[in-house]
């Protein structure tokens, strides 16, 4: 299983909304969830909403390093890879 910034997507509109400065159907990739106008209230809701679909540990995630969505989606795999390998 592969986690998309197409899938981050469906999940941040669920949790949060569409972002205040911008347009998640643009190239947002690189832009901090700051500067989407995504807060840290709206991250933690996403993580948790992650959590819950694909089983990725929510408290273990290092938000300060979660700046944007590519880092949230490369984070999500490389979680997910692991769990694929340790079964």
């Amino acid at each position: 299983m592969t986690f998309t910034l197409g899938g981050l997507r469906t999940i941040l509109r669920d949790c949060a909304g569409e972002p205040e400065n911008g347009d998640l159907d643009g190239d947002v990739a690189t832009l901090t969830f700051e500067d989407l106008g995504y807060d840290s209230i709206a991250l933690l809701e996403t993580l948790s909403r992650i959590e819950q679909e694909l089983g990725v540990a929510a408290d273990e995630a290092p938000m300060d390093e979660l700046t944007t969505p590519q880092a949230l989606v490369d984070y999500v795999n490389g979680q997910l890879d692991r769990v694929t390998a340790a079964a």
